[in-house]
């Protein structure tokens, strides 16, 4: 891309002239095709691949080999079709009675392994850097440290990175090592455990204080921050007292989802505050739930398996809270949701509009709510009066159970 071309690309996504680039994304398992229909719309507005106009790549697990095959090249759509062979062959039963919670890890990553190597071979992250400019970050748990590992490459006054030397694949198959879903690699586990499953933060703070100080500054830098559609569960507080099922087993799988859930709305929060001043950060997620959902088109699913409803506005809560990381039947229905928030922010009716006259997003902003400052697709329940009276009763506290 040329340097014209790429000054158009950054005036069709309303990047201020002279601004950096920074695209994130999220961790989600096969959920990861949700964002691919995100990123192929952004492509189409710029008119070039990612690559060729942003600065630098961030991701966590499934965000970080997306990111990663952005870094080797590829578009959004020929990222897309090797994502479908990956996805559809990473996900492969360990035995028969391996299980998430029996008998961990509930997938043999054999498959993974052999497919990364055969479309990434044995690049560096060093090498990428030189070949392309971008400057990366990938996310991983590293439980021997008890601390999180970035692997990081720059090319700042030269490339720079403690882990600049080692394998893409390698810092890859580190990121995804997701606990019960895979075994961990070597003293590595998913880089979305705890806190980094949106890397966001992480790729801010490397740019502009750590090994992008100086090439990087707050007054002039755009962040892309992409999510994978996050299940936010909602239940009524009679619930919570006996929720169905093993206890053990239903607050394992709660806090696992809930705490990187959590940690990403917090980063999103600052980023949005205001506290880095000047910075361009545009937040795109969709919360999965039938508020949110009912938002974007309508579009038919009778082809997607396991799944009662044949249009997205007739799930309901139920089966959108079923949407695993690692349910492959759902793949198409993730797919088509994508297709579907792509419409929302872009709407094709507006697309022969001058950008003045378009009502929709078209990735020209933040994606924010009219009335709030949460999301635009990021669903918000809460009953304050309700808590108010509650936590303001004694008769009410002294007579919540205590086992």
């Amino acid at each position: 891309m040329t340097p014209e071309e790429k000054k158009k690309a950054h005036q069709q996504l309303n990047i201020k002239e002279g601004n950096r680039v920074i695209l994130t994304i999220d961790g989600g398992g096969m959920r990861g095709i949700f964002t691919l229909q995100l990123l192929k719309k952004l492509e189409e507005l710029a008119g070039g691949p990612i690559y060729e106009w942003c600065d630098m790549v961030a991701g966590t697990s499934t965000g970080a080999i997306i990111a990663g095959l952005i870094a080797t090249k590829r578009s959004a759509a020929q990222i897309e079709e090797l994502y479908k062979q990956l996805v559809s062959r990473v996900f492969t039963k360990r035995g028969m009675l391996a299980n998430r919670f029996y008998n961990p890890p509930a997938f043999d990553k054999k498959n993974y392994r052999r497919l990364l190597k055969e479309t990434v071979g044995d690049v560096t992250l060093a090498e990428l850097t030189r070949t392309t400019g971008l400057d990366m970050l990938f996310t991983s748990k590293d439980m021997a440290a008890g601390e999180e590992t970035f692997f990081t490459c720059f090319d700042n006054g030269g490339i720079k990175g403690t882990y600049k030397d080692a394998l893409l694949r390698g810092v890859l198959e580190a990121t995804m090592s997701a606990p019960t879903y895979f075994s961990p690699f070597e003293r590595f586990v998913d880089g979305g455990t705890t806190t980094f499953n949106n890397p966001s933060g992480a790729a801010v703070l490397e740019a502009l204080y750590y090994s992008g100080v100086g090439k990087y500054r707050p007054d002039a830098l755009t962040v892309f921050s992409f999510g994978t559609a996050s299940l936010y569960r909602f239940f009524e507080p009679k619930e919570i007292q006996n929720p169905k099922g093993l206890d053990a087993l239903f607050w394992l799988n709660y806090v696992m989802n809930e705490s990187s859930k959590d940690a990403s709305e917090m980063q999103v929060d600052m980023m949005r505050s205001g506290l880095i001043n000047n910075l361009d950060y545009r937040r795109y997620q969709l919360s999965l739930d039938t508020h949110a959902v009912r938002q974007i088109p309508d579009k038919l699913i009778g082809h997607v398996l396991d799944v009662e409803a044949d249009n997205l506005h007739s799930l309901t809560d139920e089966d959108l809270g079923n949407i695993d990381m690692a349910d492959v039947s759902k793949f198409p229905l993730m797919q088509v949701i994508g297709e579907a928030v792509a419409e929302y922010i872009c709407p094709p009716a507006e697309a022969n509009l001058p950008f003045a006259q378009r009502q929709g997003n078209w990735f020209r902003g933040d994606l924010l709510s009219k009335t709030s400052a949460r999301g635009a697709l990021v669903t918000a329940r809460g009953d304050i009066a309700t808590i108010k009276a509650q936590l303001s009763s004694a008769a009410w506290i002294d007579g919540q159970p205590t086992e």
